[in-house]
């Protein structure tokens, strides 16, 4: 007997980066060297030429994406006769530690922002949902941070809830990467924005159950979710070049959790670095991060110098 074997169907629509800067269309830069300065990652190559090819386009597909939500929602409201108020578009930014997404999330809130029908946009990091070191180190999760059980995951859910019941008042904690700590007594007020990015390693995992808000999911709540993705052998050596920029500046300051770090020689940094990676970094990206990926609308493939040289478009 016979058997044909299908091809296989994938659920995204691949552009190589010549294709994908096309759409840019008539888009303008808005931002300059010197904005760009502000928002680049530590050891990261972006320039106006990465946000030009990559970036712009990817703010004119959000920007259709946020009109037509608002269309909708206005639709929706006349359907129902009510007058709620206008609640926030909000896109997802994952992927894993070094690889850039926060330097992404960052020049997106800049060129979103400069769009006329949504102007307020705030950035949110999942970091300071982390669970306080003191939490941490009573539950035996300090070398399991960044893991999804080191989030207060029930917290996290429960703020995207209010944003999307159209709450006038939402606030965030708040996370030092100085002190490697949630900073007590300290929270971030958003109100009413037009877009919320929420950026983090384990976004599109799913979310925490509890008793207000049973078997809600994080994506729940998303309009838009991104991957940032790179090869992991790339990735890596991303995470060692930042550490080793680190221990030469940041963990030096009398302040940091890391201080201890900054006298050890460059051999000695390198091996941590490595350490930290396989013992930590690793693992999470392989059991947690990257099986996320395909909950993505968006896969943003970096190569070797961390340009975006693909770019992947689930099909709707």
């Amino acid at each position: 007997m016979t058997v044909s074997v299908a091809p296989s169907v994938s659920m995204f629509v691949e552009l190589e980066r010549e294709a994908w800067r096309a759409l840019r269309a008539s888009t303008p830069m808005t931002l300059t060297a010197e904005d760009l300065d502000g928002l680049r990652g530590l050891g990261e190559q972006m320039d106006l030429n990465e946000v030009a090819d990559v970036y712009l386009p990817l703010s004119r597909l959000l920007n259709l994406q946020v009109a037509a939500a608002q269309r909708l929602w206005a639709e929706q409201q006349a359907f129902l006769g009510g007058s709620a108020r206008k609640v926030p578009f909000i896109i997802a930014i994952a992927g894993s530690v070094a690889v850039g997404k926060s330097t992404t999330a960052r020049i997106l809130q800049a060129l979103l922002a400069r769009w006329p029908d949504h102007p307020r946009v705030e950035l949110v990091t999942t970091d300071g949902f982390l669970f306080p070191n003191g939490v941490l180190t009573e539950r035996g999760l300090m070398k399991r941070k960044g893991f999804p059980e080191s989030y207060d995951r029930r917290a996290l859910v429960r703020m995207l809830a209010e944003l999307k019941a159209g709450r006038a008042e939402v606030t965030a904690p708040v996370y030092s990467h100085l002190v490697y700590d949630v900073v007590p007594d300290e929270a971030k007020v958003i109100r009413q924005p037009d877009i919320l990015i929420l950026e983090g390693l384990n976004v599109l995992q799913s979310g925490a159950t509890g008793q207000r808000i049973p078997h809600t999911f994080l994506s729940d709540f998303f309009d838009f979710s991104i991957y940032v993705d790179a090869t992991e052998q790339d990735i890596r050596r991303w995470y060692v070049d930042r550490f080793l920029r680190l221990q030469q500046t940041a963990f030096r300051d009398e302040r940091s959790y890391f201080r201890r770090f900054s006298e050890l020689t460059h051999e000695q940094a390198v091996a941590m670095a490595e350490s930290v990676w396989n013992e930590i970094n690793g693992p999470n990206l392989a059991q947690n991060i990257a099986p996320t990926r395909s909950r993505a609308r968006l896969i943003l493939l970096k190569g070797p110098d961390h340009k975006v040289k693909r770019v992947r478009l689930r099909k709707l």
